[in-house]
């Protein structure tokens, strides 16, 4: 076997033939952070660091493990010299997903089969300048190669979607929706909540000063993005906490918060649950995906936060949660009612939210998160799920990515690794081959296109 050739990642016979038949399938991406001003636009990228490096917090980790200096990472470096910088560790980088992404794209994309180092760096920027001048290698165009369907952006509440009315006639062949993000409503204790109720004040016709205004001007925000085709809330949290929660107790909480006091741990948590099931009642009621991405101790590092700010790459995980309890109140007060996907970036929570997705049909296993999205990751994650609940219940992949480019090559590695999860099966007698190429794609295209409604 050879670098990232035809049997990359496929272990066996029957892995090769259940990928060649997912392959070429669509790509459904319900949940990314792509840009859709950069899609509308259409105005392409002018060198490779700007579609490779610029916005990955994956890659700037990698860069600073291996000594880089800031300034050739976040930094006023030019772009030319935070590549140069990139390339020269790259080969340092052989054995995370980083480096894998990086050469799948190179060579699904561009054509370029050489692997990325120090000696390689010119050639290789000269390349990619010169095609990525070419007006087959824009934003839209892109989308349309790489065989993208859907693709489902993270906007906050308070968002015109005025992007997102464009792409509905700009961009032809991907349907681009907005995706409702709670988590500025929900996380009443973060610095920036004053600063929502007052983007609602703007955005909407209702005065959120007061609770019921609060509540209506959310639920404003809620009809325009369905209005824009929106199918998914997402929402962010550490550790989820549901409990029955009443008005009056919420109402009391919001005000004290407005106040300027400072509140407690339990007040924390009351509004954080009421507001949880609040936003699922509106998410049930339009036929939505419920999403809950959960554990990320954000912020960890804290000099990275105070000087770049959020989404640096300081970020870290805990086991240190219960789930299971957390989650008992708002599974059980939706049971049947809508469909919830659960996220977690520690693995250690896999058999937590697997059980409960064996317990609640209604609720789904998200494809592996943040630090699991690897070869490694998915597929522990897509055995434990299939032994244990159903993988033909596991939501599917989303790309999670703000690298419009990398979309397919993130694709193409889930794909991969789930024919190999399930060829290893075939080839060890555990199901034939004709079930395992209705399984593959159906979790590959048919079940995500399924939960989403696309």
């Amino acid at each position: 076997m050879s670098f990232l050739d035809e049997t990359y990642l496929l272990e066996t016979e029957a892995a090769e033939t259940l990928y060649d038949d997912i392959a070429d399938r669509p790509i459904l991406d319900p949940h990314t952070h792509a840009d859709v001003v950069e899609i509308v636009e259409n105005d392409g990228w002018d060198d490779i660091w700007e579609v490779q490096g610029a916005t990955d917090h994956y890659v700037w980790s990698m860069m600073r493990k291996r000594g880089v200096d800031e300034e050739l990472i976040t930094g006023d470096g030019s772009n030319r010299e935070k590549w140069d910088a990139f390339a020269e560790v790259v080969p340092e980088m052989a054995g995370n997903p980083v480096y894998e992404w990086l050469h799948l794209d190179l060579k699904r994309r561009f054509g370029i089969d050489q692997p990325v180092s120090a000696e390689t760096a010119d050639e290789i920027w000269e390349e990619t300048s010169e095609q990525l001048a070419g007006d087959d290698m824009r934003p839209q165009e892109l989308l349309r190669e790489m065989n993208v369907e859907v693709v489902g952006t993270t906007d906050d509440p308070t968002d015109d979607l005025a992007y997102h009315e464009r792409a509905e006639t700009e961009v032809e062949g991907v349907d681009v929706r907005p995706t409702w993000r709670g988590d500025r409503a929900v996380n009443v204790q973060n610095a920036d909540f004053d600063e929502f109720v007052a983007d609602l004040d703007d955005a909407t016709d209702h005065d959120p000063e007061d609770f019921d205004g609060f509540r209506a001007a959310l639920e404003a925000t809620h009809d325009h993005f369905a209005e824009r085709g929106c199918v998914a809330c997402d929402i962010g949290i550490r550790e989820p906490v549901s409990r029955p929660v009443s008005d009056e107790r919420a109402r009391e909480i919001f005000e004290k918060r407005r106040s300027g006091e400072q509140l407690s741990e339990r007040e924390i948590e009351d509004f954080q649950a009421y507001m949880l099931e609040f936003v699922t009642e509106l998410n049930v009621e339009k036929g939505w995906v419920t999403q809950l991405h959960m554990g990320p101790v954000r912020h960890y590092r804290q000099e990275l936060y105070e000087t770049i700010g959020p989404a640096a790459g300081g970020t870290a995980t805990t086991g240190d949660l219960n789930l299971t309890e957390g989650l008992r109140h708002l599974v059980n007060r939706f049971d049947g009612e809508g469909e919830l996907v659960l996220y977690v970036v520690d693995p250690t929570h896999y058999p937590s939210i697997t059980t409960i997705a064996r317990a609640f049909p209604n609720v789904s296993v998200g494809p592996a998160w943040w630090y699991n999205d690897s070869p490694f990751g998915m597929d522990h994650q897509l055995d434990y799920v299939g032994s244990v609940d159903l993988l033909a219940n596991h939501a599917g992949m989303v790309s999670d990515s703000r690298k419009l480019l990398s979309f397919g090559s993130r694709f193409e590695m889930f794909r991969r690794t789930l024919a190999n999860v399930v060829g290893t099966k075939v080839e060890r007698g555990q199901m034939p081959l004709d079930v395992a190429e209705d399984l593959v794609n159906h979790v590959a295209y048919e079940r995500p296109k399924e939960l989403y409604g696309f």
